[in-house]
């Protein structure tokens, strides 16, 4: 049963923007740091990008420095990530993480709770 579910991916042409959402359910969010990763077929799972509990600090990969931007809304159990001047290279799965995956870097194996996951397509 998963408790992260992550919502508004789909296709889009190199240049197009997509706003990915990952809400919590039955599971505490407004206390933990979350993070978004990305895994291309055949490639290892990368992290994209982190924000902090309150909002306040964020953190992003090199490869999507200044095109995406992490938020939340922990009223609504909810982070987003804007993604914006998509490339083909940022096609791939993108997963939500919650919990110590956010100390100072991007933390896969801080993870401690996943959501299953959305796939984001970029070509013409």
């Amino acid at each position: 049963q998963s408790q992260l579910v992550e919502s508004g991916g789909g296709s889009v042409q190199p240049g197009g923007s997509l706003t990915l959402s990952c809400v919590a359910s039955g599971l505490p969010l407004k206390d933990r740091a979350a993070c978004w990763f990305r895994q291309a077929p055949g490639k290892e799972r990368e992290g994209v990008s982190c924000i902090s509990n309150s909002g306040v600090s964020t953190i992003y990969a090199d490869s999507v420095r200044g095109r995406f931007t992490v938020s939340r809304d922990n009223a609504k159990n909810t982070v987003y990530l804007q993604m914006n001047s998509l490339k083909p290279e940022d096609t791939g799965v993108y997963s939500c993480g919650v919990g110590w995956c956010y100390r100072g870097s991007i933390d896969t194996g801080g993870v401690e709770d996943w959501g299953q996951g959305a796939q984001v397509t970029v070509s013409s």
